[in-house]
């Protein structure tokens, strides 16, 4: 008889932490007990393990950081839309890789688009969730709220323009907009992961495709149009792990593989039994004869 299964139903020896630093997360990746690596984490700490990976000829499925588009076509409802980006910018004050993290408006709803925006941002409560009805509440720490703001003022400097938010007390960080911002600026080019939405106008369709398509990662993109076959379109033309037509970035769910491509990660191996069964075991090909084979030498 075995020991019984642990509170949360587990069998004993599934479930193991080892609390550690970088020389733990070594140790687990060289050992040649473990035969198959996940890691869900940043792009940077996901290329050493990828390097170690392929040293020791291990599979590795890497969930890494993102910069999801938005891309917000000429015939969107300008309130939905609006419902959209700050959802998929805000919920979870910006701390999910699926976050929102580029804006790509078209010019003919582009102001109406930010000034909606940014009216929404700066009435959304900022708070403890635990103690009040709150839609933003504190980010991870000191050392990421300070990034966060950096990458702000930054973007600033750069020639953006601070709509709503840019402002903190504590670890509660404002839902922020920036309007007008350029490609090179930190908050467009870098995942900010914070409440920070970056809006940048696009003259064409085809302008928006070639700015979602140009980032390094691959991981979410969000398309809002009234023509879902348009959608459907533009979608193929940029290269995610997932895409949501008429739908904000931030969606996973349990029984549908997830993943990213570039630096976003290694593609869709969490989630849905075929892609975890894919992922976590080895085709092992085994034949039977009652009799040995007979060959012509």
């Amino acid at each position: 008889m075995g020991r019984p299964p642990g509170r949360a139903g587990l069998p004993p020896g599934v479930l193991q932490m080892l609390p550690g630093g970088a020389d733990v997360g070594e140790a687990l990746i060289t050992d040649p007990h473990v035969r198959v690596i996940s890691f869900t984490g940043s792009t940077g700490v996901g290329r050493r393990i990828g390097e170690l990976a392929g040293r020791h000829l291990k599979r590795a499925h890497l969930e890494l950081g993102g910069n999801s588009a938005l891309l917000v076509l000429d015939d969107a409802d300008v309130e939905a839309a609006v419902n959209l980006a700050a959802w998929g910018s805000f919920f979870h004050q910006g701390q999910i890789c699926m976050t929102t993290g580029r804006h790509l408006v078209a010019a003919s709803i582009y102001d109406d688009f930010v000034e909606a925006l940014a009216e929404k941002a700066s009435h959304l409560p900022v708070g403890n969730p635990a103690t009040d009805e709150v839609a933003l509440g504190p980010v991870i720490d000191a050392g990421q709220r300070d990034k966060i703001h950096g990458l702000v003022t930054a973007s600033a400097d750069a020639g953006a323009v601070i709509a709503a938010g840019g402002t903190y007390e504590d670890l509660f960080y404002r839902p922020t907009v920036l309007a007008d911002v350029p490609i090179t600026a930190p908050a467009y080019a870098e995942e900010v992961f914070g409440p920070v939405a970056p809006v940048t106008k696009v003259e064409s369709v085809e302008d928006a495709i070639e700015l979602a398509a140009a980032s390094e990662y691959g991981l979410s993109l969000g398309i809002v149009t009234k023509d879902v076959m348009r959608g459907l379109a533009v979608a193929e033309q940029i290269p995610t792990g997932i895409v949501h037509i008429n739908d904000q970035t931030v969606n996973d769910e349990a029984n549908a593989p997830f993943g990213g491509v570039r630096a976003s990660g290694t593609g869709s191996r969490f989630g849905g039994a075929e892609a975890n069964i894919e992922a976590f075991t080895e085709t092992r090909w085994i034949t039977m004869r009652g009799e040995p084979a007979r060959y012509p030498f």
